[in-house]
């Protein structure tokens, strides 16, 4: 679900700076440390991650498919002498 948030540019040692709320860097994927883009352009400029996001738990088990992914890791049966 995308966010909006109305910010106002602060200085910052010779730089501007925006401070990102947290619910709408929770909906943008941004967390500390991530290494970003920024453009400009005419109207602007957009900040994007660099390379591709990390997926969450959530959508990783929604990309697993046990067909292609060879279904049970665990055997099931005793495997050499072992004892259950």
């Amino acid at each position: 679900m995308a966010k909006t948030a109305t910010l106002t540019i602060q200085q910052w040692g010779n730089s501007l700076a925006v401070r990102i709320p947290a619910a709408v860097a929770r909906s943008a994927h941004f967390e500390a440390g991530l290494e970003v883009e920024v453009t400009t352009d005419e109207t602007g400029l957009t900040v994007r991650p660099v390379g591709p996001r990390k997926l969450s738990l959530t959508e990783k088990l929604a990309k697993f498919d046990p067909i292609i992914h060879g279904g049970e890791a665990m055997a099931t049966d005793r495997i050499g002498a072992e004892v259950f």
